[in-house]
């Protein structure tokens, strides 16, 4: 080959290699800024589906007491007519859980204790209500300071059953029990009912289950049975992503 014909094949064979090199470099940097706006694009989707569970999350917990407040307003204004000496401590118990209802349901996780205080309160509510027509038994077991769960997670449970239960004999009976072992959280609730009322159970069941999906995916089970007496409820759930 003369000299002329290398030179040229040399040039050449460097023209390409720019051109190949040019257009890698133009290609990574296309891919680099479609990477980009891709990551963008779902970190926007991201923060919308956020947005929406929340919002989900704060209607559900919209629908959950209503009735409760209008039955204990109304229990409440009879035993302030009777100039009852129970009003003052009605109004105590109620004061605690509008500020739970209306401060603590904001933040993501509160101690188990504190919705077990709150259960507590809104069961002497209703004993006051009820009043001799009413037996409940509650129970928790190794409760741990440290447990943490949503808040008002549990309270629909309980106010699903006096709601629906069906008093019996002359009394409305709900056993309820709260007990840890490890990282795990076992609930169970049960109120005496009859078949008709069971069906009454749906939109606030519903409502709780979504809540549950939405916190707890793949971490908990539901297991909900009634019969011609009885209405049960057993929640299990992994608290380890509340830690």
């Amino acid at each position: 080959m003369n000299p002329i014909s290398k030179n040229l094949l040399f040039v050449m064979t460097v023209v390409y290699l720019v051109v190949i090199i040019v257009s890698a470099f133009k290609l990574l940097k296309l891919n680099l800024k479609n990477s980009e706006k891709a990551n963008a694009l779902e970190k926007k989707i991201l923060e919308a589906q956020l947005k929406l569970k929340e919002q989900e999350l704060n209607y559900l917990k919209i629908q959950i007491h209503p009735h409760f407040l209008f039955n204990t307003l109304n229990t409440m204004y009879g035993f302030a007519l009777k100039k009852a000496d129970e009003t003052p401590e009605m109004i105590l118990k109620l004061s605690n859980l509008l500020d739970y209802l209306l401060y603590q349901i904001d933040k993501p996780f509160v101690s188990l204790t504190e919705e077990i205080n709150h259960i507590k309160d809104y069961i002497a509510l209703e004993q006051l209500r009820f009043n001799d027509t009413l037996s409940v038994s509650f129970v928790t077991d190794n409760i741990k300071e440290t447990t943490k769960i949503s808040p008002m997670l549990l309270m629909p449970f309980v106010e699903n059953s006096f709601k629906h239960g069906f008093i019996q004999n002359g009394t409305l009976k709900v056993d309820i029990t709260i007990s840890c072992e490890a990282e795990n959280l076992r609930f169970s609730i049960k109120n005496t009912s009859q078949t008709k009322t069971n069906s009454k159970h749906g939109i606030g069941l519903e409502n709780i289950k979504k809540r549950l999906e939405l916190l707890y995916k793949d971490l908990y089970t539901l297991d909900i049975s009634n019969n011609e007496t009885t209405f049960e409820a057993l929640l299990n759930i992994n608290t380890t992503k509340n830690a």
